[in-house]
């Protein structure tokens, strides 16, 4: 059954087109493979990071050539939250002081808010407030 699983995973990833794949397959197969090692174990792994690999970008990150130009629209639009704790993926920011704003649509990005912290802009988790990704 397990078997069957990882298989039926790896060939749906295949048959995606590779060029919507391009932007997010890294993140994508990372993402996927930690949540799904976190929810099923190993065999969870390598179906998390099949179907994370397929589905790329739609996890909520920004693919390499939409970040300078996200980043730029940023900044011009909001001014940074100056905070004293270090902004890193992973980091809790607070849940006062700091302004969450939607993430534009042609971005392709959902479920993430954005904000400039210490002058750094981040994507965020809206539920938790954990920064997803630093867009450099």
């Amino acid at each position: 059954m397990k078997k069957t699983l990882v298989i039926a995973a790896a060939l749906s990833a295949l048959t995606l087109p590779m060029a919507a794949q391009a932007q997010g397959l890294i993140p994508g197969a990372q993402r996927g493979a930690e949540e799904g090692a976190a929810a099923a174990g190993p065999i969870g792994g390598i179906v998390g990071g099949a179907v994370g690999a397929a589905t790329g970008a739609v996890g909520g990150l920004l693919g390499v050539d939409d970040r300078p130009r996200f980043r730029s629209y940023a900044v011009r639009q909001h001014r940074s939250y100056d905070w004293d704790g270090d902004v890193a993926v992973g980091t809790v920011l607070p849940s006062s002081g700091v302004s969450y704003y939607e993430v534009p649509s042609d971005y392709g990005i959902r479920g993430r808010r954005y904000t400039v912290v210490n002058d750094r802009v981040v994507l965020v988790d809206p539920a938790t407030r954990r920064v997803v990704q630093i867009v450099d």
